[in-house]
């Protein structure tokens, strides 16, 4: 829906606040949501210009350990939106992802159901959470195309049903953006009524280490941070980003960034601050309609090649 459709740009008054209340609202309908001790340190946040605010909210409940949000408000300017729910390690279920950038130019959009597993790997994690989804992304692959080029590094954290995207940031556009997130929002929440609580001490072991290793790339290589940088300087904005956006990347786990991801190792021991050593590929989705990983015609040899063995175990061919 690149074109807009009609309804004009969103003006001053456009906030992405509504997408937070509603999935709050909605939120409360199924659990009891109390604050989360992230929440006293980080809901009064001082920004560096005066004509931006930011709205950092998180709360905890049974079978979730983490909800937050950071709103970001820069008058007639950026808006932003980092939402995101994490399960607690006795179960599996996906971690509920919603991204957005907006500039009066363009707004940049990551909706998805982040995969614990890795769906190339792992069919069977594909097929619990996935197969009955893949509806959603056939409603919205066409109002919400895919945005073009991405990491291979990236996608290994994204699942099927993906929504990526960058749109005009018209009103019509954000209508449909605001179905979409409240469609995969009570999708999430259905999930998580569902979800049965792991016994297994391994397995919630297994769930632990792989939420650890999202947030420990998330942390990494989050590419928010050089704007909250700007906004409330370099040690506030390490402090949000591992004490808050990504809280439990200093608690879930001990291993670091290296131990997971050691293609970003450089000679003296330090990480290589590239966003992707693997480079951009995937000009178009990279899934069949079932959510099997194809890869696409323009995957770039080493991505290929990185996904090469996933493909085969999966049963699929790359194009």
């Amino acid at each position: 829906m690149s074109g807009g459709g009609g309804g004009g740009g969103l003006g001053a008054g456009f906030s992405y606040q509504k997408f937070v209340h509603v999935a709050l609202e909605q939120t409360r309908l199924r659990t009891a949501l109390a604050p989360h001790p992230s929440q006293e340190k980080f809901k009064f946040i001082k920004t560096n210009e005066d004509n931006t605010v930011l709205n950092a909210l998180s709360f905890s409940a049974p079978k979730i350990r983490l909800l937050r949000s950071l709103a970001i408000e820069q008058k007639n300017s950026v808006q932003v939106l980092d939402f995101a729910a994490f399960s607690e390690p006795e179960y599996d279920l996906p971690i509920f992802c919603a991204n957005a950038f907006t500039s009066p130019a363009r707004s940049i959009i990551v909706l998805d159901l982040n995969p614990l597993y890795d769906t190339t790997e792992h069919e069977d994690y594909r097929e619990k959470y996935y197969r009955n989804l893949m509806p959603h992304i056939h409603k919205y692959s066409e109002l919400l195309p895919w945005g073009g080029k991405i990491t291979g590094e990236s996608l290994r954290f994204f699942s099927p049903i993906v929504i990526w995207t960058i749109l005009e940031p018209t009103e019509a556009n954000h209508q449909v953006l605001y179905s979409a997130f409240m469609d995969y929002y009570k999708v999430w929440l259905e999930l998580m009524d569902e979800a049965v609580q792991e016994i297994s001490v391994e397995k919630i072991d297994r769930n632990r280490e792989a939420q650890h290793k999202y947030l420990t790339w998330r942390a990494e290589k989050d590419p928010g941070y050089p704007l909250l940088k700007k906004l409330i300087g370099e040690c506030a904005a390490k402090d949000l980003v591992r004490e808050f956006l990504f809280e439990g990347v200093d608690s879930l786990g001990t291993k670091p960034f290296l131990q997971y991801f050691p293609e970003y190792a450089q000679k003296d021991g330090t990480v290589n601050k590239k966003r992707s050593m693997i480079g951009k590929s995937f000009e178009s989705r990279p899934w069949d309609a079932h959510g099997r990983f194809i890869g696409d015609a323009t995957t770039s040899d080493l991505a290929a090649t990185a996904f090469v063995g996933k493909r085969d175990r999966d049963g699929t061919r790359g194009g």
